[in-house]
């Protein structure tokens, strides 16, 4: 093992005082999380990007047409060799002082430059059977995960009293379907970042990022250092509420307003319950109080920590969103513009 490996895996980052990585050593009768497991998730996620990829298209799209999506008329852009260029350099819509320039180059008129660079971005806009694809597939995913969760989870105790997730540790024992539930959950995340550049960029994108990014280190780090029990807690919290979210997109983009309405209500219910009530009192008490009072922090303990504050932030970030599209569905009985959104002129909401 390479020097540098040694000095990062050293047990007096990742374990409490007194247990070293040589009582995490499987047996025949014991098996303990080990790291070369997590390279599993790698050829699965691969499996899961094709699975997705045939999903969209004898699923989904076949799916959208039954269900009535019909896709947005789009005015083109006159060909202007002049605006596609500053558009190829600056896809944002010229400044002030750049439009009149650009209004004389092209000898039109300052409003008739931002009607061409509106119908320009609008060309680049995603069209409704992706976004509805897209959706598709994330629901049915987010489904089958809060289902396989809830089934794995039920019978342990740890689900209904974090404090369990303490007991022995760090020698807990890995059980296989906590183990199957871990695998499927990293391959899921994986899959989300291969596939992130050619995914729908919201307004959040970055957000979205640093999401995925914490989200994977949390999940790595937790399974690594056998915080597996807490770990199927965080997850499982995020699962309760995407269920609802994707529904509802899908609703909004064939303008089935009413079911959307209610998904959307139903959605926004779990997600403030679980990530502004349940994920601090319940999760983010547990791992930074009341393991003070069981163990001597190491490094994993706050490495552990800043990573679930990261996660509570966009949590908060979030939640601020739901909160201004409820006032808006209350106001006009609608969510009329989406906060997210890729474009100026949507009309499509979402949050992850």
């Amino acid at each position: 093992m390479l020097p540098w490996n040694e000095w990062l895996w050293a047990h007096e980052f990742w374990l409490p005082p007194g247990f070293t990585w040589e009582d995490m050593k499987e047996t025949e009768e014991i098996r303990y999380p080990q790291p070369r497991h997590l390279l599993l998730s790698i050829p699965l996620a691969l499996l899961l990007v094709a699975i997705r990829f045939i999903f969209e298209r004898k699923v989904a799209i076949p799916l959208s047409r039954k269900m009535g999506l019909r896709e947005e008329v789009r005015r083109k852009a006159a060909p202007n060799p002049i605006l596609e260029a500053f558009y190829a350099t600056c896809r944002r819509g010229p400044k002030e002082e750049e439009l009149s320039g650009l209004a004389k180059r092209c000898d039109l008129q300052p409003r008739q430059v931002e009607r061409w660079f509106r119908y320009r971005r609008n060309e680049d806009r995603p069209s409704l059977t992706k976004k509805f694809c897209e959706a598709s597939w994330f629901g049915a995913f987010d489904l089958i995960s809060f289902c396989v969760g809830l089934a794995v989870l039920y019978d342990k105790p740890w689900f209904w009293d974090p404090q369990e997730c303490w007991v022995g540790y760090p020698q807990q024992p890995l059980q296989p379907s906590i183990f199957a539930y871990y695998i499927l959950k990293l391959s899921y995340f994986w899959s989300m970042v291969f596939t992130l550049p050619s995914d729908i960029k919201w307004k959040d994108f970055y957000q979205e990022i640093i999401h995925h990014t914490s989200t994977l280190f949390l999940t790595s780090f937790s399974y690594c250092a056998n915080y597996v029990r807490i770990g199927t807690l965080v997850m499982f919290i995020h699962d309760a509420s995407d269920c609802f979210m994707q529904p509802a997109k899908i609703f909004n983009y064939v303008k089935w307003q009413k079911t959307c309405n209610c998904l959307f209500l139903a959605f926004s219910a779990v997600f403030l319950f679980t990530r502004l009530v349940i994920f601090p009192y319940k999760i983010l008490y547990n791992t930074y109080y009341y393991t003070m009072e069981l163990f001597q922090p190491v490094f994993g303990y706050y490495f552990m920590n800043a990573l679930l504050m990261i996660l509570q932030v966009l949590h908060i970030f979030w939640s601020s969103l739901i909160v201004c599209m409820i006032y808006r569905l209350m106001r006009f009985g609608r969510v009329r513009k989406d906060l997210r959104s890729d474009t100026d002129e949507t009309e499509i909401w979402s949050i992850h």
